[in-house]
């Protein structure tokens, strides 16, 4: 485990925030021959500090039960200034507090009942969704244009009246398939395809979780939608709120 988040380049640095320090070490070694740098806090409010301040983060793994303060405002206070991927860990695997760390702004969420081989593939599929840069000799991908907003899947940029969003890994991904399939319904397990791979199990609402954050990013009201639409009982479509 290293405590510098720049000392080897090349290799993805991860910032775990939990208490159990067991774990840590468990983690640390586990990802450690893998690619992976581990930096362990072992406390809530420091953890905040760590993960805002020192920059260069390609994910961080917080825990929900903290002394100092707990994962839920730990990651309200990430989400303040950084969009770095997280991957919340509980020992409570109830649907509410998923729904919590999701409307938050979790990217993904494990129970504290994990296999190392399970975390390993959680943070692939995180750190996959978080990249920004293109697979070598890959065409750059069009710019989407849906009336005045703009998704450029190749930078993994969005801009609404020309101002950039600020959007979490999931959301662009989302907004990216329902930009792509613009005027057409995407269904729920399409979308949930796009941001969590096949093999894992699916959490029925956190698409709807991560469609009312995005949704209150572009200035959308579920109620009189400008861009995103719900067809009851088929899914979501993005349209041009220029269009008749």
């Amino acid at each position: 485990m290293t405590a510098d988040p720049a000392a080897l380049p090349g290799r993805f640095r991860l910032l775990m925030i939990d208490d159990d320090k067991k774990l840590c070490r468990l983690v640390g070694d586990y990802l450690a021959p893998l690619g992976y740098d581990v930096t362990a806090v072992h406390d809530g409010l420091e953890g905040a500090g760590r993960a805002v301040e020192a920059p260069g983060w390609d994910c961080v793994i917080l825990d929900v039960m903290l002394p100092g303060m707990d994962g839920f405002e730990v990651l309200r206070r990430i989400r303040r200034s950084s969009e770095v991927p997280v991957l919340m860990l509980t020992a409570r695997g109830d649907e509410t507090d998923r729904i919590v760390g999701l409307e938050v702004g979790a990217d993904d969420y494990l129970p504290k009942t994990f296999s190392t081989r399970e975390l390993l593939a959680r943070l692939r599929a995180v750190l996959r969704r978080g990249s920004r840069t293109a697979a070598p000799g890959t065409l750059p991908a069009a710019e989407i244009v849906v009336g005045p907003l703009r998704v450029q899947p190749e930078a993994r940029l969005a801009l609404l009246e020309d101002r950039p969003l600020t959007l979490t890994p999931v959301e662009f991904d989302l907004l990216a398939s329902l930009a792509k399939a613009r005027g057409r319904v995407r269904t729920r397990e399409a979308l949930l395809d796009e941001i969590r791979d096949r093999n894992y199990e699916v959490f029925d609402r956190s698409i709807d979780v991560h469609i009312s954050a995005l949704r209150k990013k572009i200035g959308d009201d579920a109620k009189h939608p400008r861009f995103i639409r719900t067809l009851r009982s088929a899914g979501y479509m993005l349209v041009d709120p220029s269009s008749p």
